[in-house]
C-alpha cells in the first residue's frame, strides 16, 4: 500500500490529521471566548454576530467558484488577524470584541468539521466532505 498517494485524498486531510486540525480549531474558539470575556463586551452581541460571517454562503448563489473564494476569505483566519494588528496598532479597542467574535466563528466552524471549500462543489471542503464520516475516502473526479 503506497501511503503516499496523491490522489488517496486530493488535498483534503484524514485521519489524525483532520482530528487534531479540529481539536486545534476547539482551542481557538475557547481562546476566543475567554478573550471576549476579558473584553466585558455583552454576550448578547456575541451570540447576535456569532453566525454572520455565514452571510457569506449567498455568493454561492452565483456559483461554486466565487462562492468557494468569497466564503474562503471570510472563514480564513487571516482577516480576523489582520484587524487584531490594526487594534493594536492604532490603539482602537472598540473592535476587539468584533474581532472575536469572528475568530469565534472561524474556530467553530473548523472544529465541527466545516472547513474551506474547494471550488468544485459546495460540499468539497479540506476536511472533507460534508455530510461524510472522516474515516470514509472520498470519491475523486475521473
Amino acid at each position: 500500500m503506497n501511503l503516499i498517494d496523491p490522489k488517496s485524498n486530493d488535498g483534503i486531510v484524514n485521519r489524525s490529521v483532520r482530528t487534531w486540525l479540529r481539536l486545534e480549531a476547539f482551542a481557538v474558539l475557547v481562546l476566543a471566548l475567554v478573550l471576549y470575556r476579558v473584553t466585558a463586551a455583552p454576550w448578547w452581541l456575541f451570540f447576535a454576530l456569532l453566525l454572520m460571517p455565514d452571510l457569506s454562503l449567498l455568493a454561492f448563489l452565483f456559483n461554486p467558484a466565487i462562492g468557494s473564494r468569497v466564503y474562503n476569505t471570510v472563514h480564513s483566519y487571516a482577516l480576523p488577524i489582520a484587524l487584531a494588528a490594526a487594534v493594536f496598532i492604532t490603539n482602537h479597542k472598540a473592535a476587539l470584541p468584533y474581532l472575536l467574535i469572528w475568530t469565534a466563528h472561524v474556530a467553530m466552524d473548523r472544529a465541527l468539521g466545516y472547513g474551506l471549500k474547494y471550488p468544485e462543489a459546495f460540499g468539497r471542503t479540506h476536511l472533507g466532505l460534508l455530510g461524510k464520516r472522516p474515516d470514509t475516502p472520498d470519491p475523486l473526479p475521473d
